[in-house]
């Protein structure tokens, strides 16, 4: 009877990995006592302010990274897709991940944009994603090379304001 019941709650665990809305990312660990957990009837609201690129041209950006285990540590603990509501906003060293891979290539030495995946799983998930118009003209990146995932707005202070005012936590 243990082994069976052992072997329905490893099968959830799978079941519950396999369904998170970002594959290849884990969500939060299980803190045995742990308070604060995420809470099925709370709206999420949250923006992922992100003003620098990873540290290696070939790394994903880790701030993406922690977005993708939030928001699978939403749905882990039965946060509705409706109620999480998250959005990144790009600017500063941040926008050279919008670029798409041949733009980014020919910026980077031959480097392959190593984001796109990550950003696309997202914006699959229901992630927002805007970048900065300042940035993007003083980057000098022309509207055609930005990934269609990524939404071109005028200023990302006047994004930050925006979403403050709609009640979106900052990170």
């Amino acid at each position: 009877m243990a082994l069976t019941a052992a072997l329905v709650t490893l099968a959830g665990a799978a079941r519950a990995q396999t369904s998170l809305p970002v594959a290849g990312y884990d969500a939060a660990r299980d803190v045995p006592g742990a308070h604060m957990l995420p809470n099925p009837a709370t709206e999420y609201k949250v923006v992922f302010d992100i003003v620098a690129a990873a540290e290696n041209v070939d790394d994903v950006n880790p701030k993406l990274e922690a977005l993708a285990r939030y928001l699978n540590t939403l749905a882990k603990h039965g946060v509705p897709a409706e109620k999480r509501k998250l959005a990144v906003v790009l600017h500063r060293g941040g926008t050279d991940m919008i670029l798409k891979n041949e733009e980014f290539m020919a910026r980077h030495d031959g480097h392959s944009n190593p984001n796109i995946a990550l950003i696309k799983s997202l914006d699959a998930a229901g992630v927002e994603f805007h970048v900065c118009g300042q940035a993007v003209l003083g980057r000098e990146i022309d509207p055609k090379d930005i990934l269609p995932e990524i939404q071109l707005d005028l200023w990302a202070l006047t994004t930050l304001i925006e979403l403050g005012l709609q009640g979106y936590v900052r990170i």
